[in-house]
């Protein structure tokens, strides 16, 4: 079944409201969270194996997997994973270990007809079976029909592809949303930067506009409204829209020809940890991997569907560079934050009726390490 966000033109009629109001949407209720839930090695480890290696979550879009051999390796939930796509073009996911002695056959990203380790050169098909070992008389009784990589749970829905270390885990909620990236979009660039704070300090950040005004001065409020979104939840997950100022020229626009293409940004959480923000010529994909207790990894990959032509190209370029300086202010923010922990002014951290993604996001995350316990 697929999930049914608000159309274009019910997302501008409840934001235009908004803007006559000076309003925005409130949830049903404010939402207290424990400042020992950032702090707490215990309550850590329980997100990485209760939540992470159980949910099915984005690990890198398509495009990433664009031909056949292309793969991309990194850790996901403190555990080394590569995802690659295969001769008859279906994308699958490993545990990233040479079934030898366990070395991690590639790092990063780039395009490989065959998996071989590089340190006694055991050699593995794009589907993960074992296909060679040198000098293999010196095992005579291993079966390589039991020996290949180790699968992870993996399906691609929409342009993104989804991984989970639980081979038993559901189907995504996210997996049934409508595609978000469609064959015409390309991968422009991914970054990689760590952050020195709690991965939910850092997810909080995008989950509000209740900030923009204050921390966004001069970057994201000279086009954007403070305060002022439209929320929607959809399983474990929410769509936060942020309205351009511009988005005023389409009061005089009949309302069934009404778009939003280049009037709002969406900012797409798909439980738990993964951002995906549309801008008027790309799309971000922001994968929050938490490092420990006080660190995080932002694997953030850049797409688009305009990048063929060389204007297109640089109109990219241009707007990423505008989003970067807009999210080095949340960094900023978030380590702010995280620093903030060690005054012991809180002991929980109050988040307000517009700020209902937090706690949407937080009742989620709650429910499924209470339920475990």
């Amino acid at each position: 079944m697929t999930v049914q966000l608000a159309d274009e033109a019910s997302i501008v009629d409840r934001i235009l409201a908004h803007i006559d109001a000076k309003s925005t949407d409130l949830s049903a209720g404010v939402w207290c969270e424990p400042v020992a839930h950032y702090l707490s090695h215990d309550r850590f480890a329980a997100e990485i194996e209760q939540v992470f290696r159980r949910t099915l979550t984005p690990f890198c879009p398509s495009a990433a997997l664009a031909e056949t051999g292309a793969y991309v390796a990194r850790d996901a939930a403190l555990t080394p994973v590569v995802a690659i796509r295969g001769a008859d073009g279906v994308a699958r996911a490993f545990r990233n270990a040479c079934r030898h002695r366990g070395v991690q056959l590639v790092d990063g990203a780039g395009c490989k007809k065959a998996l071989t380790c590089r340190y006694h050169g055991w050699t593995y098909g794009l589907d993960g079976r074992l296909r060679g070992i040198p000098d293999d008389y010196g095992f005579p009784d291993l079966d390589k029909t039991t020996h290949g990589l180790v699968p992870v749970a993996c399906i691609e829905h929409g342009g993104l592809v989804f991984v989970s270390q639980d081979n038993s885990v559901a189907t995504s909620d996210a997996s049934e949303m409508r595609p978000l990236f469609g064959d015409d979009w390309r991968l422009y660039s991914t970054a990689t930067q760590e952050v020195e704070a709690n991965w939910k300090i850092v997810a909080e950040g995008f989950l509000e506009g209740y900030h923009i005004r204050s921390t966004h001065q001069d970057t994201f409020y000279p086009l954007q409204y403070d305060n002022l979104n439209v929320i929607e939840s959809f399983g474990r997950n929410s769509r936060i829209s942020f309205p351009y100022r511009r988005i005023e020229k389409l009061r005089n626009v009949p309302r069934d020809e009404r778009r939003t293409a280049g009037m709002l940004t969406h900012v797409y959480h798909l439980f738990p940890n993964v951002m995906l923000s549309t801008f008027p010529t790309n799309r971000l994909m922001t994968v929050l991997e938490p490092l420990a207790v006080d660190r995080t990894r932002l694997v953030t990959y850049t797409l688009s569907n305009q990048i063929a032509a060389d204007d297109g190209r640089t109109a990219v370029a241009q707007g990423r560079d505008f989003v970067t300086a807009g999210a080095a202010e949340d960094r900023e923010m978030a380590c702010a934050a995280q620093r903030g922990l060690a005054t012991r002014a809180n002991d929980h951290f109050t988040f307000g009726l517009f700020e209902g993604a937090i706690r949407h996001f937080h009742q989620n995350l709650a429910a499924i390490i209470e339920r475990v316990r």
